[in-house]
Formats: C-alpha cells, sequence, structure tokens
C-alpha cells in the first residue's frame, strides 16, 4: 500500500493514538500518502448527541494540528486532510456549511446509520427487512450523487440477513451506480482484521461481476495498524480473489 485515506483519531472516542503516531506507522509501512478522515462533527441541533464522531467545537483544532504535522512531515509523507462523514440529508448543507472554511480535501461516506441517525436503524444493527436494505441503497446513492465524495467506504456495512436474491438486486444497483460514476469502493482492513461480518464476499462477488473498481482502506483506529504490511498484503490478496481492478491512488 503506498496510500490510505481512511484514518482516524482519538477524537472520535473509540480510536487510541496520537497523529504524530499513526504519521510515523504510516511512513514505517511504506506509504507515501496518508489522509486522515476522522468520523465528521455533525450540527445536529435540538439537543441530540452522537457519541462516536469529534463535536463541531473540536473542528478547527483537528485540522489545525494536522496543518502543523503536514508542514513538518512534508519531506517524508504527503498528510491530506478529510472526513469519514455520513450522508444526512437533514443536516448534509449545514455540515458542508460548517467545514467550508477549512477548505477540507475530500470526503469519504460511510454510512452507519439511515435517516438522520437519532432514532434510525444503524447499518451494523442486522435486519431481515428489505425496506431498510432498499433506503441503504437509496440513501447512499443519494449521498454519492452530490459529488462531495471521493469514495464509499464500506459499502457492504449494511447488514442484510433476508433474502440473497433481494440482497444481490440491491447490492447489484449500488454497483451499477457507482460503475457509472467512476466511483472506488472500500476493501475495509478493520472489518477484515477484527472478523467483521465484512468485508462480504456476497458484496464483493457483485462488485466484481460489475466491474467496480475498489480501493484499500485501512480504516486505522490505531496507529498500528497503519505499519501492518501483513495487513495490507490480506487486502490486496482479498482483491485478486475477486478480480478486483484495485486502485492505488486517487486524483486529489
Amino acid at each position: 500500500m503506498h496510500t490510505n485515506y481512511h484514518t482516524h483519531t482519538a477524537r472520535c472516542h473509540h480510536a487510541a493514538g496520537e497523529e504524530r503516531e499513526y504519521i510515523e506507522n504510516a511512513i514505517a509501512g511504506g506509504i507515501q500518502t496518508l489522509g486522515f478522515a476522522d468520523h465528521a462533527p455533525m450540527p445536529f441541533g435540538g439537543g441530540y448527541h452522537s457519541g462516536f464522531r469529534m463535536g463541531c467545537q473540536q473542528l478547527e483544532e483537528y485540522v489545525t494540528t494536522l496543518r502543523g504535522l503536514q508542514r513538518e512531515y512534508q519531506d517524508q509523507i504527503r498528510i491530506l486532510i478529510g472526513f469519514e462523514t455520513e450522508y444526512y440529508p437533514a443536516v448534509f448543507e449545514d455540515f458542508l456549511k460548517l467545514t467550508q472554511p477549512y477548505e477540507l480535501d475530500y470526503l469519504i461516506l460511510g454510512q452507519h446509520a439511515l435517516d438522520n441517525e437519532e432514532n434510525a436503524h444503524f447499518t451494523a444493527a442486522g435486519t431481515d427487512d428489505p425496506a431498510l436494505l432498499k433506503k441503504y441503497v437509496d440513501q447512499v446513492t443519494q449521498g454519492l450523487a452530490t459529488g462531495r465524495f471521493l469514495y464509499l467506504a464500506h459499502p457492504d456495512v449494511m447488514r442484510f440477513t433476508g433474502d440473497a436474491d433481494i440482497y444481490d438486486q440491491e447490492m447489484t444497483r449500488l454497483c451499477r451506480f457507482c460503475k457509472e460514476r467512476e466511483i472506488p469502493v472500500e476493501i475495509n482492513l478493520l472489518g477484515m482484521m477484527d472478523n467483521r461480518f465484512y468485508p462480504t464476499d456476497a458484496f464483493w462477488r457483485i462488485a466484481a461481476r460489475e466491474g467496480n473498481s475498489a480501493i484499500i482502506g485501512c480504516d486505522a483506529h490505531h496507529p498500528s495498524v497503519l505499519s501492518n504490511r501483513e495487513l495490507h498484503k490480506q487486502g490486496e490478496e482479498f482483491a485478486k480473489r475477486f478480480g478486483l481492478p484495485l486502485l492505488t491512488q486517487l486524483n486529489i
């Protein structure tokens, strides 16, 4: 791996380590471009608090810290600053207004919940309801259609336990949408490392059949993931097993 665009920080409340540790491990792992994409702050309003992302008040400190490290390490590694964010229709425009002054390098879409998160279905929770699977695909494609996202993180994060034919139908729709718009889909190494239900063969068989381009994302919540060359190799072997075109660098 020469690039990783999916790196978190401790501000999301479920990652460990300092930014400098992530950078040093990335250098040790042979990564030449490191993108930080922590769970984005969301201006929900109404008193709702999301426990797995940084607060809006941390946005400036996040960017300022990383800008300083960009300058410090400019001769050793390219550092980019972005966010992993969901597409929540009710607050997405407010989120763009909140972050616009900081001139972020990119966003990646990782749809962890449906609707607008509060009192909504979380995608990893599992469901056999075809309506929720359809809603996931609808919401993800609507988000990608904004043109704001670099790629789709863990596209198979929607845990569907229902009819396999319905899963094939809906995920084919998602894969074709991404293919038509040349949006890469991510092979997620965190899911692989933690033996989660994703990456799931059922999704990646569809992606291979539809000709989607894939990119490996460390989804690093600990610095050591970035220097784990064996894990990186497992991601590459996964792509080879399905015959997926694997992108190693994106145009930013």
